[in-house]
């Protein structure tokens, strides 16, 4: 049951509503106006609330999206990393190839550019085979170089591929000389198989001037490489046959590992 206090509160609030029914036109009109100024900026910051949280809710993307998105942005930059790999690669290609351009217009020999597509499987640093053939004029025996110095010789010839066999390899042999006071005259043999950037450098006479830093040629001389060709540098130089000669290791001027291309070398007029 309701009690006291309430009943007043009752009745107190009937009035009120008695008296505003009861109230001219004019005077209820200016009641609401009051009323709807306290409540309306109420209204409009609950009406800019749920908008803002609307608007958020429209830009926030689902995960999904959010997910491909960041797949594709991923690819992208992959896919710049490799073009810009890439170029790198044709500028230090193409500096290559003017620098090969260069100093074969340099050169009195006639030269082809030949690219390595294989390596011997079995002894893989010793032989290499290059793109030209028969058709391109190739034949045994022909010298092979960079314009850092001499890699080695045609040993056989296909149509359309050519083996080259390597400084280092038995069976290429190098008559040769050091370019010093006494122009020591000697033969570059093969080295051991741990040795890949060594050759040796025998048969020197035992008088030989030869020490470490001096630069070694081709001398000319066996009828198949012109002298003149850098081949390496002295590492060091010892005494062998007791004493009745010396031999000495030789720092080959061409990284053999490296080889991407290399140039045939023809006679001048063949």
């Amino acid at each position: 049951m309701l009690r006291r206090p309430h009943y007043i509160t009752l009745g107190l609030v009937v009035l009120l509503t008695l008296l505003v029914l009861n109230l001219p036109d004019q005077t209820t009109a200016r009641l609401k106006l009051g009323i709807g100024s306290i409540f309306l900026p109420l209204f409009g910051l609950a009406n800019t609330a749920q908008q803002s949280a609307e608007q958020a809710a429209a830009r926030l993307l689902p995960r999904s999206v959010l997910i491909e998105q960041n797949r594709r942005l991923t690819r992208e930059n992959e896919q710049l990393r490799l073009q810009a790999i890439q170029a790198a690669e044709i500028d230090r290609e193409n500096a290559r190839l003017r620098q090969g351009v260069g100093w074969q217009r340099q050169q009195p020999w006639k030269l082809k550019l030949a690219n390595v597509v294989l390596r011997d499987p079995a002894n893989w640093w010793r032989t290499v085979h290059i793109d030209l053939g028969t058709r391109d004029g190739l034949t045994n025996d022909l010298p092979v170089l960079t314009p850092e110095g001499l890699v080695g010789r045609v040993s056989s010839v296909s149509l359309t591929r050519a083996q080259v066999v390597l400084l280092g390899d038995p069976n290429c042999k190098v008559a040769a000389r050091v370019v010093n006071s006494t122009r020591d005259l000697g033969v570059i043999e093969s080295s051991g198989p741990l040795d890949i950037d060594l050759v040796e450098m025998s048969y020197l006479p035992r008088h030989a001037t030869a020490k470490p830093g001096d630069a070694v040629v081709t001398s000319g001389e066996g009828g198949i490489f012109p002298k003149g060709i850098p081949i390496g540098t002295i590492v060091d130089v010892q005494s062998v046959e007791y004493g009745l000669a010396k031999a000495a290791r030789v720092k080959l001027a061409v990284n053999l590992n490296a080889l991407e291309q290399v140039w045939v070398m023809f006679p001048s007029n063949p």
